[in-house]
């Protein structure tokens, strides 16, 4: 099999991973929203602000170091596994310690216990980086999705089981960490490596040297994605923040659904094409083009159909979600293809490049973000995609450094999915206006989904045959049973 089929199949069975996991986590997380409300999420998101940041700090790049690094000896991985390990022990102590200071900050005393117990996630998360950049690096996604989906399974049972015999807010606790051990668990499972005890300083540092630039990019990563739900939560309190986190939770599932998916693939296909600057281009045109084909109609129907998805999936004590979900459906189109940008600089050797790009956007994304928290959550939503828009053209001129890339056929190759989904809209609109008075919002998001999907398709058949035929090729590719179709080119 060679790296193109390599690099599909991944992508076919990084899909079955990422929707499996991200559908079952959606299904659990509609069902504890109705169970739970604003007010839990709210709380357990301002504890996550803190975990997540010193999460940072936890595999300090090194799952990426493994996959990127082109030769790689048994002292890497022992190394690193080590290193990991004591990390984890270190900030779950860390997490421990400062939890109650962190609760007087927020002005919010009921977190700092939900602190302490998250705070095992970091402990138990430390085992598995190895396994993770191995199994990635050796394109083995089919493991990484029955990992993926057994733990995701085992959580949402426990998640839901618990809030059903009210443990409120300690439900989404507990899905959580049983996620983490049983992902752990499972991983061991399917991974053939073993950590031994050959460490060494040297082997260390060599990993250290690509990886601190990513830990350094996820820092400024943290204040880029984070700031907003940081600023919502101290100046508007957890209530503001469960109804933003929510929308927002929407965004970040369908991202990692829609883009996350080929970046897991990107990364070590375009590590191994670096040295090949036509051969990665291509490659590049080709997985931001067909990203587009899924990301485009995907978020501008949730823009247009948020009243009703909200209204069916979370309940109408959510409704205030609604405004946020169809102003953050917008940065979704943007990330879907921009975040390819990102695997190219990885790749090229050049995260410091990307760890730049990133300070650049969280410095803006900050100060934005603090002068329209006064103005609610929308106006946040709104900061968000001003933020996003006006930054893109300096990630495509780092790309354009490292390989020179044509702008006009950059751009020109998603006007056919862009012109398509203005037609699901459009369809949307429609449907809504036709029979939004007769229809229960249930009945009214599946005719208005389906009408959706078949002006897409044929607008997209009839505008652009020749791309239409490749992603069907591209689809039968993806099912993990064709081992043996053809590859398209």
């Amino acid at each position: 099999m060679n790296l193109r089929q390599k690099a599909v199949k991944g992508v076919g069975w990084s899909a079955i991973r990422n929707l499996g996991s991200q559908g079952i986590s959606l299904g659990v997380y509609f069902v504890l929203a109705r169970l739970l409300g604003p007010e839990a999420y709210g709380l357990v998101a301002l504890a996550g602000i803190f975990i997540s940041f010193i999460q940072i700090f936890l595999e300090q790049g090194l799952p990426q170091a493994i996959v990127q690094r082109p030769k790689l000896e048994k002292s890497h991985l022992d190394t690193a596994f080590w290193a990991n390990l004591a990390m984890g022990v270190a900030l779950t102590g860390l997490c421990v310690v400062f939890s109650g200071p962190v609760a007087v900050f927020f002005r919010e005393p009921r977190i700092a216990p939900v602190i302490c117990w998250l705070a095992l996630s970091l402990l138990i998360s430390s085992f598995n980086a190895v396994q993770q950049g191995i199994l990635t690096r050796e394109f083995a996604f089919k493991s990484l999705a029955i990992r993926s989906l057994s733990a995701t399974i085992a959580g949402g049972i426990t998640g839901i089981a618990m809030a059903m015999c009210g443990f409120g807010i300690w439900s989404l606790v507990g899905q959580q960490l049983i996620t983490q051990i049983v992902g752990v668990l499972t991983l061991w499972q399917v991974s053939t490596w073993r950590p031994g005890f050959a460490v060494s300083l040297k082997h260390l540092r060599e990993l250290l040297g690509f990886g601190v630039s990513v830990t350094a990019f996820n820092l400024s990563n943290f204040f880029n994605r984070r700031s907003d739900d940081f600023l919502i939560g101290y100046f508007l309190g957890p209530v503001a923040l469960g109804y933003y986190s929510i929308a927002y939770s929407i965004l970040l599932a369908m991202t990692q659904l829609l883009t996350t998916t080929t970046t897991q693939v990107a990364l070590p296909t375009f590590s191994r094409l670096q040295h090949a600057p036509q051969r990665l281009r291509a490659a590049f045109y080709t997985v931001t083009q067909f990203t587009s084909l899924i990301s485009f109609p995907a978020f501008l129907g949730v823009a247009v159909l948020a009243p009703e998805l909200v209204a069916v999936l979370f309940g109408e004590q959510w409704t205030a979600s609604v405004p946020v979900m169809q102003v953050l459906a917008l940065v979704g189109i943007q990330q879907s293809v921009f975040f390819f940008n990102g695997t190219v600089l990885m790749a090229m050797g050049k995260p410091s490049w990307r760890l730049w790009l990133n300070v650049l956007n969280s410095i803006v994304g900050v100060v934005t973000f603090a002068v329209a928290v006064h103005w609610g959550i929308v106006a946040v939503a709104v900061a968000y995609v001003v933020r996003v828009y006006l930054l893109s053209p300096v990630a495509l001129w780092a790309v354009n450094r490292l390989m020179p890339i044509d702008l006009g056929k950059y751009l020109r190759q998603f006007a056919p999915a862009l012109v398509s989904s203005l037609g699901v809209v459009c369809t949307v609109w429609a449907v809504r206006a036709l029979f939004g008075s007769v229809l229960s919002p249930l009945a009214l998001l599946t005719l208005a989904s389906v009408f959706g999907a078949a002006v897409y398709a044929l607008a997209l058949r009839l505008s652009a045959p020749d791309l239409f035929a490749r992603a069907l090729d591209y689809a039968r590719l993806l099912v993990p049973l064709g081992a043996g179709s053809r590859a398209p080119s």
